[in-house]
């Protein structure tokens, strides 16, 4: 976990040399805790966050500025000036008329494009517009942008490679999935120069050895994933129609779509899952913050002392007395100014209640992107697996067993971006030879199946979806 930096109020950023010295520390630490030599390992796997970027000198490879974090909020001012220009409006019209004429859903996305503080796109445009040695280097074909993993690769191969997969490629905004290619009509449109960005390989691939000078020995780099693309694979969501949820610092509903790329439709959004030779698999992706940020700060101020306890606090109660949380953001609705915080506090309301109100508020909004799956996405769901800090917390994922009637596998092994990344550079490498394998290695720790009806909960949702109301436009 590499600490993060805030230079300026409201930016977010990691040191790329901290956060170099530590992945190799880690990488280091793992081989050796495995009784393993460096020597013995066949193949290296990637799994990065994704959203988080930076741009540096292709022949120097000095970083232009520090890793600006998806959290990053420097673009704001740009953010607003773009949602309010006419020529946004005029992108609408066309677009909605191109979809209309054609039907062809490439057209929907951009009919009701708005720009938001957390897309890669918009903090790029910033660092053109804000950073003249990038700006300058990039006119000369000598500025490298890459998310994470890229600028990782680029720094174990000795600047020799200069590339990114398609997991991580789409997850910038910047890639269109549709034509797998960067989007030239949306870097015109930034002033963002076509020359800056990597190569974009298959997921599943021999990206290069790393330089033998770095472990003793040439390693290969076989895989390179970001994190949520990575558990799904990790939790061998392999068919049309399979379902993981993260629950960690944030949470994520991917479902599989198989050879079939689902259109934006506002709290829902297209990704290439992976890509492994022929083989191109889309997800449609939901998501929703505050979930283990808040649990972390409900902790903080001495709600509880250890989080295993919340569930048992939690379970204490019949209800949480009337109590609501609202965290900082809700899916479907996308409010900047939502607040959060507590409502229907009474003389009574002690911390079991907060702390139920807290995890509860998890539970409505796994089922508020459920119901906007299920409704958007036309394909049958089939399993539902869960993996994240969160999902240990049976309270959370009982409640949301019963509220979408589905049941949901959480595995021995909470974290499966690891293991995603580890399973598809194996099968670059020929460690494994197939998907089917894989499966054989699964491991489920807990089936968590509906034990209430969902309509038990009703009085309750509705009191917490009120109570969302009354937050908005804070």
């Amino acid at each position: 976990q590499v600490e993060s930096l805030s230079p300026h109020p409201g930016w977010v950023e990691l040191d790329p040399e901290v956060l170099w010295s530590q992945f190799l520390a880690v990488i280091k630490e793992a081989v050796q805790a495995a009784g393993l030599h460096m020597r013995q390992i066949a193949g290296l796997g990637i799994s990065t966050q994704r959203g988080t970027f930076i741009t540096w000198h292709r022949r120097t490879g000095k970083p232009f500025h520090n890793f600006i974090s998806w959290q990053d909020l420097r673009s704001t001012e740009l953010v607003n000036s773009w949602n309010k220009s006419l020529l946004l409006k005029v992108i609408h019209v066309i677009f909605t008329v191109l979809h209309f004429l054609t039907g062809n859903d490439r057209y929907l996305a951009p009919s009701f494009l708005t720009f938001s503080t957390q897309q890669t796109s918009m903090k790029l445009s910033w660092v053109f517009k804000n950073i003249h040695e990038a700006e300058e280097a990039a006119k000369q074909n000598n500025c490298c942008f890459g998310t994470i993993d890229t600028w990782l690769l680029y720094r174990l191969t000795k600047g020799s490679v200069h590339a990114t997969d398609y997991s991580n490629a789409s997850s910038t905004g910047i890639f269109e999935p549709f034509t797998k290619c960067w989007n030239p009509t949306l870097c015109s449109l930034l002033s963002i120069p076509m020359s800056v960005f990597p190569s974009v390989k298959d997921t599943s691939f021999n990206f290069g050895a790393a330089d033998s000078e770095i472990f003793g020995v040439p390693i290969p780099i076989m895989a390179m994933v970001t994190d949520q693309q990575s558990a799904m694979f990790g939790e061998c969501c392999f068919h049309p129609g399979d379902v993981k949820v993260t629950m960690g610092t944030g949470g994520f509903w991917n479902v599989n779509t198989g050879e079939h790329l689902f259109a934006s439709r506002k709290s829902l959004y297209p990704l290439i899952g992976w890509k492994i030779g022929e083989e191109v698999v889309y997800l449609t992706e939901g998501s929703m913050s505050d979930i283990g940020t808040a649990i972390k700060w409900a902790q903080d101020i001495n709600l509880f002392t250890n989080v295993d306890e919340t569930a048992k606090m939690a379970q204490s109660v019949v209800d949480s007395q009337g109590v609501c949380f609202v965290p900082g953001f809700q899916v479907p609705v996308d409010d900047q100014y939502l607040c959060s915080s507590f409502m229907g506090l009474k003389p009574s309301t002690t911390k079991n209640h907060l702390v139920r109100a807290i995890l509860e508020s998890i539970a409505f909004r796994n089922k508020l992107l459920y119901d906007s799956i299920v409704k958007k996405v036309h394909i049958p769901l089939q399993t539902i697996r869960a993996d994240g800090g969160v999902s240990n917390n049976s309270f959370v994922m009982q409640m949301t067993s019963d509220l979408i009637n589905k049941k949901i596998e959480k595995p021995a092994n909470a974290d499966m971006s690891s293991l995603g990344a580890a399973f598809l550079a194996g099968l670059a490498s020929g460690f494994w030879t197939d998907k089917e394998q894989l499966k054989k290695l699964r491991r489920i720790e807990t089936v968590f199946e509906p034990q209430k009806d969902s309509e038990e909960y009703r009085p309750a949702v509705d009191t917490w979806l009120q109570a969302m109301k009354h937050s908005l436009h804070w």
